[in-house]
């Protein structure tokens, strides 16, 4: 008897995975429904419903012990909600904080559900404090730790303090409260009332298995020192033009997503979550893109947090040193460089969406962009004086000395295609940058270099994109050379200098992308003509790519246009300021990795422009070839 294929072993287990669904577990909230706690080395999704269903511990990339985001609450989380019929949920962040408060009202009265992670000392905690603010509720706790992605459960005893301990392998949770718990059902339970003005804390707390039991923190204290770290952190953001409260958001979920020791900035704190509902494209973004790394510069250091940006800046320096020919697209966030990528076949999926991914075989692409980003953003840092290494000037040399061997291979782009490559526009226009941001360095700081070799390669790059990568019958620039198909990373060739905003091959591709890109309003990336079924149905409007339409049209003095798209965009963000990777309009719901960093980034970014472009005198801050 044959073997069944991949597809059927594949079709099978969504079968299971579907049937669990229809079971007595619940499903996890609308993506746009979770908050967001962190302590700048991992981070937690918090539903509205009380339930955190997210969080890889102790790091970003670490296994995750609450899975349920990807499965059902038998793969892990931890709830706190009212045991009674909810009449109403509303929810907030505390000012300019990551302290997330939920407040339940019932038939009986209102219960606040107070959620943040301390900056970390010792071990990393989540305190979850419940407030009576009116009446008398009854609430139910439910625990349930899966170490290993949702498949390990743990072993779990009490501790001589009345802790209790989880343990298995090589990671151990402890959970502290005054509350009494019992066990049921292979999980941890509590039932208890809180009144008005009366408080009842729970402390989890991570700690490696092999050393002591984490020392246990005073909860009122440590709410007060997350409250002012972040008080303190949120205080140096110089920018103060429209929207302030939502680039202050934006700013604050990107330190969240900080990997604090190293610098390194990770694309979402989530993996699998799918770009189309139900649909097989679901990639681990818990890393760290080196095609990010100007955007997040800009958005760093127009708002006033250099030390930031170097941190960032510095981290992209170790990650890339070693031989150009090996420099990737992406990072762990130590640096990491094997990202093997594996399926969790054991977790249904979100919504049923498989496979489970853990690692990003990407990595390995060839992906020519990356080496202009990298020029730039060391650029970008010296036009903004941030202090950099003494070897930074040797290892650009040594970077461009590559690309000029390697600019005119094919790649896989910037949306990571898998399979054969093509000679994408964007890429090739990147490698301009890289050429063109060298040879600004070299002449405004005064850096030895191959000057005349340079400007050679630049001139014949910027004469091939404009002779193979623009259509004239579509009048636009397109996906790859000899396409009649669009891509909207071409919006980027006025932003980073390639071309003028006004210049008639912009304005038209512009046109074009309006045409032909966008769907009730938002851009899409890939074009929805593609004859393949692999692209078009299979996701919504990536909104980075619609705050990139903005940033052309403010350069081209569209300044109306601009404030349109800008605000569509912000009106899909929750109830709480974040923003996934996409949005199905036609479902009405965030799909993709949540939080974005690139799209929050995108955010910062398009506020900056709009912001400047309204004042009697200014430069839109994206302009990027300076």
């Amino acid at each position: 008897m044959s073997q069944p294929s991949r597809k059927q072993r594949r079709n099978a287990r969504r079968t299971d995975a579907l049937a669990l669904f229809n079971g007595d577990q619940a499903l996890p909230c609308n993506i746009e429904d979770y908050g967001l706690i962190g302590d700048c080395e991992t981070a937690a999704l918090v539903g509205r419903d009380g339930s955190i269903d997210w969080l890889c511990w102790p790091a970003f990339d670490s296994e995750a012990c609450f899975s349920a985001l990807l499965g059902t609450s038998k793969n892990g989380r931890w709830l706190i909600a009212p045991s009674e019929d909810v009449t109403k949920t509303s929810r907030r962040y505390w000012n300019d904080t990551l302290i997330l408060e939920t407040q339940f009202e019932t038939a009986d009265g209102v219960v606040a559900v107070i959620d943040f992670m301390p900056p970390r000392g010792s071990a990393s905690d989540i305190v979850r404090l419940v407030r009576g603010v009116r009446g008398r509720v009854k609430l139910r706790m439910e625990l349930v730790i899966r170490f290993g992605f949702g498949m390990d459960v743990p072993w779990v005893r009490r501790t001589e303090d009345g802790a209790l301990l989880a343990i298995c392998g090589q990671d151990m949770t402890v959970l502290r409260t005054p509350i009494k718990t019992r066990g049921e059902d292979m999980k941890t339970v509590a039932e208890f009332e809180v009144g008005e003005g009366e408080s009842v804390p729970f402390v989890l707390t991570y700690g490696p298995s092999h050393l002591e039991v984490p020392a246990q923190i005073d909860p009122a204290k440590a709410l007060q020192a997350t409250k002012d770290f972040w008080a303190e952190w949120s205080g140096r953001c110089t920018y103060d033009g429209e929207n302030r409260d939502l680039v202050m958001r934006s700013l604050i979920t990107l330190k969240a997503l900080t990997f604090a020791p190293t610098g390194g900035i990770v694309a979402a704190p989530t993996t699998s979550l799918p770009e189309k509902l139900g649909g097989a494209r679901n990639w681990d973004y818990r890393y760290c893109w080196l095609r990010d790394a100007t955007f997040t510069l800009l958005a760093l250091m127009n708002s006033g947090y250099t030390e930031e940006a170097l941190a960032w800046h510095n981290w992209l320096l170790r990650a890339v040193a070693g031989s150009p020919a090996n420099m990737q697209i992406m990072y762990g966030i130590m640096g990491q460089r094997r990202l093997l990528e594996w399926e969790a076949s054991w977790l249904p999926g979100y919504e049923g969406a498989q496979p489970v991914r853990v690692g990003n075989a990407a990595h390995a692409q060839l992906q020519l962009d990356v080496y202009g980003e990298l020029i730039d953003a060391f650029h970008q840092s010296r036009v903004a004086k941030l202090k950099l290494d003494e070897g930074s000037w040797d290892l650009e040399c040594t970077v461009l000395d590559h690309l000029a061997e390697v600019w005119d291979q094919p790649d896989h782009g910037i949306w990571e295609r898998r399979g054969d490559g093509a000679h994408y526009v964007s890429s090739k226009v990147m490698t301009w940058v890289a050429f063109d941001r060298g040879i600004k360095s070299a002449e405004k700081f005064g850096f030895k270099a191959p000057l005349e070799r340079w400007r050679s390669l630049r001139d014949e790059i910027h004469r091939e994109v404009c002779d193979k990568g623009f259509d004239p019958g579509l009048n636009s620039f397109v996906e790859s050379y000899g396409s009649q198909l669009l891509d909207a990373s071409i919006l980027l060739l006025p932003s980073v200098g390639f071309l003028p905003a006004r210049d008639p091959r912009v304005l038209g591709t512009l046109a074009a992308i309006e045409k032909y890109m966008m769907r009730d309003g938002f851009v899409l990336r890939h074009d929805p003509r593609e004859i393949s079924n692999e692209i078009q149905p299979i996701e919504g409007a990536f909104l980075a790519c619609t705050l990139w339409l903005a940033d052309a049209y403010v350069l081209a003095g569209e300044i109306g246009q601009a404030q349109i798209l800008f605000d569509r965009v912000v009106g899909v963000a929750n109830d709480v300021g974040l923003l996934a990777e996409e949005f199905d309009s036609g479902a009405g719901r965030q799909t993709g990795n949540f939080p974005q960093a690139l799209t929050h980034i995108a955010l910062i970014n398009t506020a900056h422009n709009l912001s400047d472009a309204k004042k009697p005198v200014g430069k839109p801050a994206m302009q990027r070839s300076k």
